[in-house]
């Protein structure tokens, strides 16, 4: 039985979901405009943020908004914020590549503490709230219990406006892939924090990633048993989901993730943010 939170937050996403499903035969006459450096979105982000905000406002008029396009709007109750991706992996969107997602979460003072990502194309639906646990499809899901790099899937992303580290980053690849299987890039930094929740991938890290992008995948990760830090190994317990923020994210099961941590130190990724 989901919480009524989530129930809305479920119907928001869907709503979201909806608009993205209900353009993408329509890509090649679509407005794009580049807000930074390969950064781009479309009017799909804007009216899928749009319908998700009307629906979470019916509900919850007095939360604010910290929306990817809209920015922020403050709410009379200052404690809660709705933080809204409403198209996670928009260049694979615009280019229909079939992995993107709408993000939601509710964050309590700088602390997520309900969580909704879903998948439109799959139908799938991540959630969790804090202490209750993370499913997908209502099914209960778990971290993988991989004890070590040896043979480990890790996603990672390389965002535009990190490229500056991106010598520091490919030293950090090399390095992994002495122990692990492989490493992947996605586009979609929700849908890799679902993911490693879920255990199709043992484990993400990537930096330059806004609030908007992973602060529902970070409450997943840790409601299916993993850990999430940053590259020095400091606890995100309490990010800075209320501003623009760029965030370094690490995450895992407890000892993969502290593993993948430990080689972004060695190999001088780290250091690349001093």
């Amino acid at each position: 039985m989901l919480n009524p939170v989530i129930t809305i937050m479920v119907k928001a996403a869907r709503q979201g979901g909806n608009v993205l499903l209900r353009n993408i035969n329509k890509l090649d006459a679509l407005s794009v405009v580049e807000k930074g450096r390969l950064d781009y979105a479309s009017e799909v982000d804007a009216d899928a943020e749009k319908a998700v905000i009307k629906e979470l406002k019916r509900a919850y008029p007095d939360y604010s908004v910290l929306g990817e396009e809209s920015g922020g709007q403050a709410g009379k109750n200052g404690r809660y914020t709705w933080v809204i991706d409403p198209l996670d992996g928009t260049s694979n969107y615009l280019r229909g590549f079939p992995h993107y997602c709408v993000s939601i979460a509710l964050v309590d003072n700088g602390e997520p503490t309900d969580a909704v990502i879903f998948d439109p194309l799959r139908n799938e639906l991540f959630t969790a709230s804090r202490g209750s646990g993370a499913q997908l499809n209502e099914r209960r899901i778990r971290v993988t219990d991989r004890k070590d790099l040896a043979g480990a899937t890790i996603a990672t992303g390389f965002a535009p406006r990190e490229r500056a580290r991106a010598g520091p980053q490919l030293e950090c690849v090399r390095e992994l892939l002495v122990q692990a299987e492989d490493v992947r890039r996605t586009g979609s930094a929700a849908l890799d924090l679902a993911y490693v929740a879920c255990g199709r991938s043992d484990a993400y890290f990537e930096a330059g990633v806004k609030a908007w992008d992973i602060a529902a995948g970070v409450l997943l990760v840790r409601e299916a048993g993993g850990k999430v830090c940053d590259y020095r190994g400091a606890n995100l317990a309490r990010m800075d989901f209320q501003g623009a923020k760029d965030h370094q994210v690490v995450a895992g099961n407890i000892k993969v993730c502290e593993a993948l941590q430990k080689v972004i130190v060695t190999s001088g990724y780290a250091a690349s943010f001093n």
